[in-house]
């Protein structure tokens, strides 16, 4: 067998590998998705059910929509989605710049404390921080929905790491030039960063969109809803009717897979930046 055809060869079995993965990882997430696109008539699950929808419709999205308040519950989650990428990038963002520079008095000591904080599960504080954000007036609402997760201690890290990467030559150029503190780090160092900026507001966006617990236990009415606790009523209103359950599903899921399809050159380029020196 010549040269050319044993590499064809093993090509083939590489593509027939990474295909059987993949199947092997979104089979059990899209089979069960496509029964949102069946038919009023046609089994969803048991007996006479089968993978592929044999009756194509988009009945189960006309009712989510007209029956339920899918739009509040995704406008609500966006809300927060939104303030929690802006405070991390903002305050992870500066935090980590000072934690990565040598003149910073004590850096050494709050970046353990920092990782100290990794170690306590949410649950051990939850308690602690329902009976602040209440005490605050902040229940029921968006804000106390944002509250305990406008920072957290891994992207104050991933930052870290990313600008310890940047050789010191960079800033001892622009120090010489002149360039202030602020100069030096708006100007130099953001941009060398710009890929672990997008890794902190890509999670900071599927933190939020997919928190359930938290907004379980702070959020009352049906108008502050998130969109966890909105797929969660559905199991509730339409428990026989998989079809919207299902529908609601693929609602919630879809944001998160287009945001990462587009920025993934991006998220896999600053976990490498952050990853250099973790």
């Amino acid at each position: 067998m010549s040269t050319r055809n044993l590499t064809g060869w093993r090509l083939v079995r590489r593509y027939i590998v990474l295909i059987a993965v993949l199947a092997l990882m979104l089979g059990p997430l899209v089979f069960p998705l496509l029964g949102a696109f069946k038919g009023p008539q046609e089994a969803v699950y048991g007996k006479g059910a089968t993978l592929i929808p044999q009756d194509w419709s988009l009945n189960a999205f006309i009712q989510l929509f007209q029956s339920t308040n899918i739009v509040g519950y995704v406008s609500n989650s966006l809300v927060v989605a939104g303030l929690n990428i802006a405070s991390h990038l903002i305050l992870a963002t500066v935090a980590g710049y000072m934690l990565s520079r040598k003149g910073w008095a004590g850096r050494g000591l709050l970046t353990i404390v920092i990782i100290s904080a990794m170690i306590f599960p949410f649950e051990s504080i939850m308690l602690s921080l329902y009976s602040q954000v209440r005490a605050m007036g902040f229940f029921d609402s968006l804000i106390g929905v944002w509250l305990p997760s406008m920072l957290g201690p891994f992207h104050v890290l991933l930052m870290r790491a990313a600008f310890m990467g940047i050789p010191d030559e960079v800033e001892d150029a622009a120090y010489i030039d002149g360039a202030g503190e602020f100069r030096r780090f708006w100007s130099i160092f953001v941009p060398q960063v710009k890929g672990a900026l997008v890794v902190v507001g890509l999670t900071s966006f599927i933190f939020a969109w997919q928190d359930y617990l938290w907004p379980l236990l702070i959020v009352q009415s049906d108008e502050k809803s998130t969109m966890m606790i909105g797929i969660a009523r559905l199991t509730g209103s339409f428990g026989t009717d998989y079809r919207v359950v299902l529908a609601g599903a693929i609602v919630a899921v879809v944001p998160v897979i287009t945001l990462f399809f587009i920025m993934q050159r991006y998220f896999f380029r600053g976990i490498e930046e952050g990853g250099l020196k973790f």
